[in-house]
């Protein structure tokens, strides 16, 4: 399935997702880990690996799942694509899950990239080869 035929783009035009939109949805996405992992950080001594493993996996299950996106993604209208327009696979979810600690620590840059960026990538983005994607304003 192309990006260009899918039912949530029937304009067929490809518009990339701005840095404001995905820090929005970021923060969406942090408000929904934010809940378990204060249940589990009360019951665990020490629940860092818990926070990791469950933030990838959210982050992976769902940006390679059929919809492509997180519940923070979803309300915001975009989703995670290839170069094509297709799907990613779990494999290539998990290390742009991972890709994130290199944006992370490149001061923030590896995001900020997004700005300047024909396409709208950041550094983890270029790194798993990924697209993210809005769908067109109609007016």
């Amino acid at each position: 399935m192309n990006i260009i035929e899918d039912s949530i783009f029937p304009e067929r035009e490809v518009v990339y997702a701005k840095f404001a939109t995905r820090f929005y949805a970021t923060l969406v996405d942090i408000l929904i880990l934010l809940i378990p992992f204060v249940l589990i950080s009360i019951f665990l001594p020490t629940p860092r690996l818990f926070i990791l493993l469950m933030s990838w996996l959210y982050s992976a299950i769902m940006v390679s799942g059929p919809r492509q996106a997180t519940y923070g993604k979803r309300a915001y209208w975009i989703k995670v694509t290839d170069m094509n327009g297709e799907r990613i696979s779990f494999a290539n979810a998990t290390g742009r899950h991972f890709a994130k600690y290199v944006s992370t620590i490149t001061a923030g840059i590896g995001y900020l990239m997004n700005l300047w960026d024909g396409k709208g990538q950041t550094l983890h983005d270029k790194v798993a080869g990924t697209l993210v994607v809005t769908r067109p304003k109609v007016f």
